[in-house]
């Protein structure tokens, strides 16, 4: 499961962006990442937060999903890659 955000301000001059990622490692554990920086830009933050179940990872994926959303950031459809 994967969520991408983004939030441009042209008053500002900000364009931003946020991906939200479930997926499971090699060893079975889930795990939440977290990607943020400037769109077009080869810098960015992210982070991985490991969770006890997918069940959680997901809860907590919608929660920042809504923060996000309330602080500006709009959905973005993401593209699935070609096989």
């Amino acid at each position: 499961m994967q969520v991408r955000l983004e939030r441009i301000n042209h008053v500002k001059r900000q364009s931003r962006y946020y991906v939200l990622s479930v997926s499971e490692t090699l060893f079975g554990e889930w795990c939440l990442t977290q990607e943020s920086g400037p769109i077009g830009a080869n810098i960015g933050n992210k982070r991985i937060d490991y969770m006890p179940s997918r069940a959680d990872a997901v809860q907590a994926l919608l929660t920042m999903k809504d923060a996000k959303t309330r602080s500006g950031y709009a959905p973005i459809p993401v593209q699935l890659p070609l096989l």
